[in-house]
């Protein structure tokens, strides 16, 4: 139960993601879409000086439709059911923006990331192109019931999932699924490539994973870049443990692809894109896993 009082949760949002479980997980890989959720409850958009389609400019649209045929071959895939607007789990659980609350937050509360700083903390106080969401400043207990009663049931899950998996294959491999704007969406600085796969440098995943996935993409034609401008959030660090057996992998997949990003609609592309996902599919769950398995023989 949750130990502080605050306004109920909308009801649209519980259980607090959905889990797409094969009924046999055939290879050592879990799929993860934080940020997709797409559902905008009246009494979130009360509380917004936003209207619904402004309050998702800070969604991944689709990204987890995207992914429905990899997950159908045989991988679990969690997906958040609230949008990153209400509450962001690719956050810490207390990265908390001061200026968003009534209150002063608690000694534990991570006021300095550099997340926070741009807004963007665990709960939000603006969307991605950078307008204010709230009327008005939160009592810190309803941003306490976010926290107890969506982001730790979402990551208690996640964990389960990727030590279910570890158990089973000896390893776990986390794919952690995003979109970014395209070149004309996003804020200057040059186009954006087609793909960009984050591994923290490094710290978060087995090179040779990485590099499979880069070259396999770089096959079907799209431009793939590593770790620029996207090295991996939090789901990425915390979980990406290569000394104990669990890689974390983030990908973000350019919205121009396969979304119009103004009406936030999916165009002609999203099937060619989801094609290629599903076709990307065997060779995910068979020649990668035999590349690791390979190294770890011969170690």
């Amino acid at each position: 139960m949750p130990t502080h009082d605050g306004p109920p949760i909308p009801a649209e949002f519980l259980p607090p993601f959905a889990v797409c479980a094969p009924e046999v997980q055939v290879a050592p890989f879990v799929l993860c879409s934080p940020h997709s959720g797409r559902t905008y409850p009246p009494s979130f958009v009360a509380l917004s000086r936003l209207g619904p389609l402004s309050l998702r400019k800070s969604e991944d649209c689709f990204v987890d439709d995207l992914f429905q045929p990899v997950a159908r071959a045989g991988v679990p895939m969690i997906a958040a059911r609230f949008p990153r607007a209400f509450l962001d789990v690719n956050r810490e659980p207390y990265e908390l923006d001061p200026e968003l609350f009534h209150e002063p937050l608690p000694d534990y509360a991570n006021t300095q990331s550099v997340r926070v700083a741009g807004g963007l903390g665990t709960i939000a106080r603006i969307v991605a192109d950078g307008e204010e969401i709230y009327h008005h400043k939160l009592p810190l207990a309803w941003g306490m019931a976010r926290v107890e009663q969506l982001y730790i049931p979402f990551h208690a899950a996640l964990a389960e999932l990727i030590e279910t998996t570890r158990r089973r294959f000896g390893y776990a491999v986390l794919i952690d699924c995003h979109s970014m704007p395209s070149a004309s969406m996003a804020p200057a600085g040059g186009p954006r490539p087609d793909i960009v796969l984050g591994d923290r440098f490094g710290a978060s995943a087995d090179g040779k994973i990485t590099r499979f996935l880069k070259e396999a993409l770089t096959a079907f034609g799209y431009e793939v870049h590593m770790n620029r401008p996207y090295a991996g959030g939090y789901i990425t660090e915390h979980y990406g443990r290569p000394a104990r057996d669990v890689h974390a992998v983030q990908i973000e997949i350019n919205r121009g692809l396969y979304l119009d990003e103004l009406a936030l609609r999916p165009t002609a592309g999203f099937s060619k894109l989801q094609n290629d996902l599903q076709s990307l599919t065997p060779l995910l769950l068979n020649d990668l896993p035999a590349l690791l398995e390979h190294r770890a023989a011969a170690e």
